[in-house]
């Protein structure tokens, strides 16, 4: 598989809409509305000590909405050539991912819930769990 160009400049925090009613807040997330691909696989991280990290790794094709649904952790992007560290610590705000991006997870608070909405169903093929091989495949995207 080719790896994407894209940068950590693809992805951008997406303010949720939420309805507050006196028995608290509700936030949508609806495919073809509010969230730019389709979701085919949703799932949360849950019960991580903080001294832990989750993510390692880049995908060639999947597309990710990330949010904090409890708590807060930060999210480290890498395009293999800049970072950027996202905190996230708000229910109605989620992190777009786009693919072709190195992503950890860190720095998760007690009883922090992270909720991940997915544009594919899991396939091991997508994933580039080395670091080396990621840069690799980007440094053949920067040279062609």
């Amino acid at each position: 598989m080719k790896l994407n160009n894209n940068t950590i400049f693809d992805c951008n925090l997406v303010e949720l809409s939420q309805v507050s009613t006196n028995s608290g807040y509700t936030t949508i997330l609806e495919n073809g509305k509010n969230i730019p691909f389709d979701v085919k696989r949703v799932y949360y991280l849950y019960n991580i000590p903080t001294a832990e990290e989750r993510g390692g790794h880049a995908h060639y094709e999947l597309e990710q909405y990330i949010v904090a649904i409890s708590g807060s952790f930060d999210v480290i992007l890498n395009d293999g050539v800049n970072k950027k560290r996202v905190t996230l610590n708000s229910p109605n705000t989620a992190l777009h991912i786009v693919p072709g991006l190195w992503r950890d997870l860190t720095n998760f608070s007690s009883e922090s819930v992270c909720l991940v909405l997915a544009s594919h169903i899991y396939d091991a093929k997508d994933y580039i769990r080395d670091y080396n091989k990621f840069i690799n495949k980007k440094n053949e995207i920067f040279l062609s």
